[in-house]
């Protein structure tokens, strides 16, 4: 039996009691985590009083409990209840709060969906959902804790603006941005395992998506964690003496659809990568917006595809699906290979075959 731990300073705990050498996620769960949300809400509300902050039972794998360390008064704690917890963010902000809600997307985007759409984004409340843990980086726990249709569902709701970062910095910069945004958020996080794309919050605009890399072949538009994954097929590309851009698209609701369409034509191909399923997320709004501008650059949306992702480690199912660096640039390379390139290349270029190599290679029997 596990004994009670005491909030630590910084909102952790102690990583030696959270060992089990049997389950990949839960070896040093919560040490090491990059989730930047606890300290820059909690610095937020050291000069705004309108912040609470509200957590359903991941206090301390979300790094909330920084928060609740320096506002234990303003820090609410909901239990397994996350429904619950959106619709009582949405009474709190009928007062003049300005509530941050944190759970997994899962529970958040995926359950809650109702919730979004009727208790917030009707009567346009100004509440914040994190919905951390998103795409497949919660890996052994399976489909029911995997959150790759959010994109495509939460995008349909009206008044919702929908937020994407890919790291720390990112996420603080939209956090510290949007405190007086007219209407619901919802941040779409990773698992705090991000490695670093910004050094400050001053290199991201939130006006508009951020180039990261140049190159004259191919455009990489990515969201979330998978900028990180474009930077390096770009360095991998850049080997093979192919030019990739990579483009952030932190802010998919509103979608700068003209930003887009705009960097898309000065390319000769455009491939989108998600932690998603293709099927209404980044990829199609991406067809979308050059479509309206009457842009022929051909695209193909990578990610998974129309089913439910394995289980597994989240690094070996990033691999699987296509979805590291070398995953990403092996698709580029074969879009810009193809004879007859159509606007829309809908048929998969990470193969069955593909799968199965990484499965031979991980040394996973069949």
């Amino acid at each position: 039996m596990r004994t009670a731990m005491a909030i630590a300073p910084d909102g952790a705990r102690n990583a030696a009691d959270l060992r089990d050498p049997a389950s990949f996620d839960h070896v040093g769960r919560d040490a090491g985590a990059t989730f930047a949300a606890g300290g820059v809400l909690a610095d937020l509300a050291d000069h705004d009083s309108r912040i609470v902050v509200g957590c359903a039972d991941l206090t301390y794998v979300t790094r909330l409990a920084t928060f609740g360390a320096r506002h234990p008064d303003r820090f609410l704690y909901y239990g397994i209840s996350e429904r619950n917890m959106i619709g009582a963010a949405a009474g709190l902000a009928t007062t003049g709060l300005i509530p941050y809600v944190c759970t997994f997307a899962c529970f958040s985007a995926i359950l809650g969906y109702e919730n979004f759409r009727t208790d917030l984004a009707y009567p346009r409340l100004p509440v914040r959902v994190l919905g951390t843990h998103a795409g497949i980086s919660m890996g052994f726990f399976g489909t029911s804790h995997h959150a790759t249709e959010d994109i495509a569902a939460l995008r349909a709701v009206a008044n919702l603006t929908v937020l994407s970062p890919c790291d720390p910095v990112a996420t603080e910069a939209l956090l510290r941005g949007t405190v007086d945004h007219d209407g619901p958020i919802y941040f779409r996080v990773g698992r705090g395992r991000e490695t670093a794309v910004y050094q400050t919050v001053d290199q991201l605009r939130l006006d508009r998506p951020t180039v990261l890399a140049r190159g004259d072949d191919v455009l990489l538009v990515a969201t979330g964690v998978m900028v990180q994954e474009c930077l390096a097929a770009a360095e991998a590309l850049r080997a093979d003496g192919i030019g990739a851009s990579v483009l952030d698209v932190h802010t998919l609701k509103p979608f700068p659809g003209e930003a887009v369409a705009e960097l898309a034509a000065a390319h000769r191909a455009v491939v989108t990568v998600e932690e998603h399923t293709v099927e209404g997320g980044l990829g199609t709004m991406t067809v979308e917006a050059l479509a309206a501008a009457g842009v022929a650059t051909p695209v193909h949306k990578h990610g998974l595809r129309d089913e439910y992702a394995l289980v597994g480690p989240p690094t070996h199912l990033y691999r699987y699906y296509g979805l590291s660096g070398d995953g990403i640039a092996t698709v580029a390379r074969r879009l810009l290979d193809r004879k007859s390139p159509t606007p829309l290349v809908a048929d998969p270029l990470w193969t069955d075959q593909d799968r199965a190599d990484v499965y031979a290679r991980l040394g996973v029997p069949r």
